[in-house]
């Protein structure tokens, strides 16, 4: 036994990369490239858009009007995190210095990797405000339900970077470290076969995952509104992202700052940390008397006009009537029914009503005395 769990110490732990990458799919002209990278992406969009959409819909939102910010959202989100990418870490395109050595075709090739958050996020937002503005709802309002759903596809879409074999962290012996391929293009040439790194993606996969039960116990308990659970969102995640940034060694720009030379990812998640956190508390304290909505002002949806209980009154009254008046035409009711005492006396004759008409001076009182005398009730017409 005690052999056995000798051995078991001598080997190393590690956390292996995949080799494999993606499949092709033969086509007529050649072969298409599906990479494991833009999988993850795909997979990571598809999650955060059902989280968001449970959200949305849960504030009394317009049906689909979530699918109409979505297409314009995410395509500005990926042209945006793409360019954010080329611009944070140029040599590769531009050439070391801007020399004109890189390669400007490695550009549009996403699916080879490179997505910077912060540039998805500005431009996604831009995208959004156009659809929110055509779907009459605020963007503010959007940014609150989406903020969960975009760490969530952030945690997702980092697989891709393991797939990829990218963006790893400085050497380790912790038992966790990375193991990456010596022939990968991205292994350090200075490192010996064998080294392990800090599994880098692993760590922000995490550190996301955490966050987004945190955004979700921290809505439902404070209901966070007016873009205040959005900017909670940057607060967490510059937050993790400053130290895991540290601790990456992949070719970045480097920005030189108050005698700090540190990458570029660094000083952006530290400034959009302070801002971030400065927004969140002033919106905290700002009084907001009107009640919430999601909708633009004079885009509310139409109320469903309520029946005016005086108009039904009066109808219903008109029915009465109507039914009641409607004794002339009905032999079943007496012609005196506002007296009860003389619902079961007769009724005066037809010819004495023809007189009362010829003659104009019948009255109803007339008519009524005249009954009520003794022996002046009419004898029984015999003819039927």
């Amino acid at each position: 036994m005690q052999t056995v769990l000798h051995a078991a110490a001598m080997v190393p732990l590690s956390i292996p990369s995949p080799s494999w990458s993606g499949f092709d799919i033969p086509l007529p002209w050649g072969t298409l490239r599906i990479h494991a990278y833009a999988l993850c992406i795909l997979a990571g969009i598809i999650v955060g858009l059902w989280l968001t959409s449970a959200r949305w819909k849960s504030r009394g939102t317009p049906e689909g009007s979530l699918w109409d910010i979505a297409i314009w959202a995410i395509p500005f989100g990926i042209i945006g995190g793409r360019l954010y990418h080329v611009f944070s870490s140029p040599d590769a395109y531009f050439g070391p210095g801007f020399d004109g050595t890189g390669d400007l075709s490695l550009i549009p090739q996403i699916q080879r990797g490179g997505l910077g958050i912060w540039g998805a996020v500005i431009l996604g937002a831009v995208g959004a405000w156009i659809g929110c503005r055509r779907a009459g709802v605020k963007l503010t309002a959007f940014l609150d339900a989406a903020a969960p759903g975009l760490l969530l596809a952030q945690a997702i879409g980092r697989l891709g970077n393991w797939f990829n074999q990218e963006l790893f962290g400085a050497p380790t012996t912790l038992p966790w470290g990375l193991e990456i391929d010596p022939a990968n293009a991205n292994f350090p040439p200075d490192m010996a076969a064998g080294t392990l790194f800090h599994p880098t993606f692993l760590y922000e996969m995490l550190w996301n995952l955490v966050g987004v039960a945190i955004l979700l116990l921290l809505d439902r308990k404070f209901r966070f509104r007016h873009g205040r659970l959005f900017w909670l969102y940057a607060v967490y995640y510059t937050l993790g992202r400053v130290w895991i940034e540290a601790l990456r060694i992949d070719d970045a720009e480097q920005i030189s700052l108050f005698g700090i030379t540190t990458r570029l990812n660094v000083w952006t998640s530290i400034f959009v940390f302070i801002a971030a956190l400065a927004i969140f508390l002033i919106l905290g304290r700002r009084g907001r008397p009107v009640p919430d909505t999601p909708y633009l002002p004079g885009r509310e949806p139409e109320k469903k006009a309520e029946k005016d209980p005086a108009a039904v009154t009066s109808v219903t009254s008109h029915d009465v009537d109507a039914s009641v008046s409607d004794g002339g035409s009905r032999g079943n009711l007496p012609d005196n029914q506002s007296d009860p005492g003389h619902v079961d006396e007769p009724q005066e004759s037809v010819g004495d009503r023809d007189k009362d008409r010829a003659s104009g001076t019948g009255s109803t009182s007339a008519a009524t005395a005249a009954r009520k005398a003794p022996g002046s009730t009419p004898k029984a017409d015999d003819t039927k």
